[in-house]
């Protein structure tokens, strides 16, 4: 169950991605920069440089290397190649460690080849579109759970780069250290850090080649399944907790509803959470004495895992976030029919 609801690598690089929408909220809520301020790449105020952050995750083509540590001491890498065109947004990553896998996203519509097997799994995803459009509601509070600040340069692949550390107001939710290239403003680096500033999880380029010739159409085309190869496609239907007989009795304090969707084939329901930056996902199923034995809480690098049983209900609760949050959320679910 842990495994076909989390893979550590994929779930890193997406991460990376909703820190780069994330950043542009930080500077809209900043202010615009002082009148007469001198343009200087190194006077450079916060909110330029977190908005450049946000455009260059847009607006640049990149191939590169993109290696992911926990501090369990596990270590996954995957070769990328990303390409935007508008909102247009397709990615190609290719497994460099363990199991041979390929997989294509294209907004929304994920593809994953596992040739060993010659087996091809197409779902859709919510793109970071969704999180994107989360950020820019007016109502949102994502500059009142975290603080900006820059703290020193750096260098990643062989790239110069700016380090802004991003620091929460509460309990609920983990830091994040981030690197900027200097002169494009791209995302090479990022950590995610304990209340003690302890690194739980790192996510970067040790290669990467910017605004390289990769095109939205060429990959688009290695999206298409080969022929004699066998399709597994996990539909799902969008609902509402509420349609479904749940609801939580009070908001965990930052997190605002994204989605909430069921899998018909697999009897499970799934709804997600984000502040803007983390995200939590419940995902809720007939309990089944043969699969469920074990509640409990469970880890790898900043992404924790609660199981438990609420009477014939089966739950699982998974998010990039401390334990208390979890526990936030499965005490407050509950079944209204």
């Amino acid at each position: 169950m842990r495994q076909a609801l989390y893979s550590p690598l994929l779930a890193a690089a997406r991460r990376t991605l909703v820190v780069w929408a994330g950043l542009a909220v930080l500077c809209a809520h900043a202010g615009p920069p002082a009148k007469g301020a001198e343009a200087k790449p190194a006077e450079r105020s916060v909110t330029e440089w977190l908005l450049r952050m946000h455009d260059a995750s847009r607006l640049r083509s990149y191939i590169g290397t993109f290696v992911v540590s926990f501090n369990s001491g596990e270590m996954s890498s995957a070769r990328i190649w990303h390409a935007c065109d508008g909102q247009l947004q397709v990615e190609r990553v290719e497994s460099l460690t363990g199991a041979r896998r390929s997989t294509f996203r294209r907004n929304d519509e994920v593809v994953t080849f596992l040739p060993e097997n010659r087996l091809a799994r197409s779902e859709k995803r919510d793109s970071i579109g969704v999180f994107t459009d989360l950020l820019k509601a007016a109502d949102t509070s994502i500059a009142d759970l975290y603080d900006a600040r820059r703290v020193g340069d750096d260098r990643v692949a062989g790239f110069d780069a700016d380090v802004v550390q991003l620091t929460p107001k509460d309990t609920l939710r983990f830091g994040y250290r981030i690197w900027s290239e200097k002169k494009t403003g791209l995302v090479v680096k990022t950590q995610t850090v304990d209340a003690m500033g302890g690194v739980l999880e790192q996510a970067a380029f040790s290669e990467l080649q910017l605004d390289a010739p990769v095109r939205v159409e060429k990959l688009t085309q290695m999206m298409a399944i080969p022929e004699g190869w066998r399709v597994e496609r996990t539909e799902s239907t969008r609902t509402t907790a509420a349609a479904e007989g749940w609801s939580l009795r009070t908001q965990v304090a930052g997190f605002r509803q994204l989605s909430c969707s069921k899998r018909p084939a697999e009897g499970m329901l799934q709804w997600v959470f984000s502040d803007g930056l983390a995200s939590v996902s419940l995902f809720i199923e007939s309990y089944d004495r043969k699969r469920h034995a074990q509640e409990g809480l469970y880890s790898s690098g900043a992404t924790h895992t609660l199981t438990r049983r609420m009477q014939d209900w089966w739950l699982t609760v998974v998010g990039e976030v401390p334990p208390q949050t979890l526990k936030a959320f499965a005490q407050n679910l509950e079944r209204r029919r």
